[in-house]
């Protein structure tokens, strides 16, 4: 396997949707932010990979449009995933496994507020039995939570918590769109959204993109100084339906973090867009009380489509590029209640398992 690291990310996360710029117009500044970071060029990319939804945008193929922030001519090596960014990640990343380009940029964007978010995503279910429902995101969250309080696992305490620790770690994000702890008692006092969450409890709707650069041997090091190895990347995904699988646990969660390994992390991040679901990944992922999880405060603090799986992979690498840390955890999820999970995990050494 040809070692691999994490040199570049850049992003952009909108507070307020009026005036919230194009894909394009929110992706020429970054790819600029990359290229200053690494000393890449457009010239030095080898391949370029995307994570966006045509039907979130509203119109056919609406990736292409994208790549005007690229540049076509001459023409680029160009794909595209209908899923979070981060699964354009681990196409770039076999892509470069096989030896083609030594390098990849990978990016994704998303307005969802475009349209009303939680009741898009109700499509991603099943056709038949769910979707005629419209079942909404915070909705099937409130069951999730509800069966995890019920079955002891949590309680609304331990949701706060999260929040609280979440929103306090914001407040040096400078890309957050919600920031600011106060306590868990005024937290637990505030009124219920969707019992049993609370509005906090639920990551905010949020407008935004990302970028992320990807490269082989040499090339990362003459990149960075210290490049995040990516040492073990996997994603799995639990069955769609909701009533055949426990709500309260997830396997396939679990199964990429034994494929990946997860053996002394020192930081996490972890897309869980409700603040129960960071309880639940934590306890699938293996992770100690010694682990850090979160310092960026997460999707609570903003959770872009498309990119808010990336996000949790390039602020793990960030800790590894400043030194603070050695070996980090990003995870992104998809679908459901946790449906869909892939967990990458980075290292300050190269070849570290």
């Amino acid at each position: 396997m040809r070692d691999v690291a994490v040199v570049g990310f850049a992003q952009r996360q909108m507070e307020e949707f009026d005036g919230s710029p194009t894909c394009v117009e929110l992706l020429v500044p970054l790819f600029a932010e990359c290229y200053e970071q690494t000393g890449f060029t457009r010239k030095d990319i080898g391949f370029w990979c995307s994570g966006s939804s045509d039907y979130l945008a509203g119109r056919s193929f609406s990736f292409v449009s994208a790549v005007d922030a690229i540049g076509v001519i001459p023409p680029v090596n160009e794909s595209h995933v209908e899923m979070d960014a981060a699964w354009a990640l681990y196409e770039a990343w076999v892509k470069i496994q096989t030896g083609e380009v030594d390098t990849a940029l990978v990016y994704g964007f998303g307005k969802s507020s475009a349209g009303v978010l939680r009741r898009t995503l109700a499509l991603q279910l099943d056709p038949y039995t769910l979707t005629p429902l419209w079942p909404d995101t915070v909705s099937l969250a409130g069951l999730q939570a509800r069966a995890g309080i019920d079955a002891g696992a949590w309680d609304e305490r331990a949701m706060a918590e999260v929040v609280n620790r979440s929103l306090t770690d914001a407040e040096k994000n400078e890309y957050a769109v919600r920031r600011g702890g106060s306590s868990v008692e005024e937290l637990l006092a505030r009124p219920m959204y969707a019992d049993p969450l609370r509005k906090h409890d639920c990551a905010p709707v949020t407008d935004g993109a990302s970028a992320l650069v990807l490269a082989a041997g040499d090339r990362a090091r003459d990149a960075v100084d210290r490049p995040a190895w990516i040492t073990g990347i996997a994603h799995n995904v639990d069955p769609l339906h909701l009533g055949v699988r426990d709500l309260t646990r997830s396997p396939s969660a679990a199964a990429a973090a034994t494929a990946a390994g997860t053996a002394g992390v020192e930081v996490a991040e972890l897309h869980a867009p409700f603040s129960h679901q960071e309880i639940v990944l934590t306890r699938e992922l293996g992770l100690g009380s010694d682990v850090l999880v979160n310092p960026s405060g997460g999707a609570l603090a903003g959770n872009p489509m498309f990119t808010g799986g990336l996000n949790r992979i390039g602020e793990a690498a960030r800790r590894v590029w400043s030194g603070d840390h050695g070996r980090v955890l990003g995870h992104a999820t998809s679908g459901p209640a946790l449906q869909q999970n892939l967990v990458c995990t980075m290292s300050a050494e190269q070849g570290a398992n």
